[in-house]
């Protein structure tokens, strides 16, 4: 069974506005997609994970800095040079 990850991480952002951490959030809507799952084992959940999450995050962060990679990388913790990488991952370069 095939479950769209977004619509989960959606959810979660919108519980999020209601001031429930992000925590809590990301918990919520992984117990949710585990359990849509009806005991099917998911492989690759770790990288599932990473790359429903990341993608997002770095629109977020970009549309933040306004496209800033300098200012995008000092709020995310990241080098330059791996926020390009990822950027460019998730076909985010300009």
């Amino acid at each position: 069974m095939s479950v769209n990850i977004i619509e989960k991480v959606e959810s979660a952002f919108e519980l999020m506005q209601k001031n429930q951490p992000l925590h809590d959030s990301v918990r919520q809507s992984l117990e949710n997609y585990l359990h849509q799952l009806k005991g099917e084992v998911p492989s690759n959940l770790y990288d599932l994970i990473l790359a429903e999450v990341e993608a997002p995050l770095m629109e977020a962060v970009m549309s933040y800095t306004k496209n800033n990679q300098s200012r995008a990388a000092i709020v995310l913790g990241l080098s330059r040079g791996t926020l390009r990488k990822l950027l460019k991952k998730y076909g985010l370069l300009d």
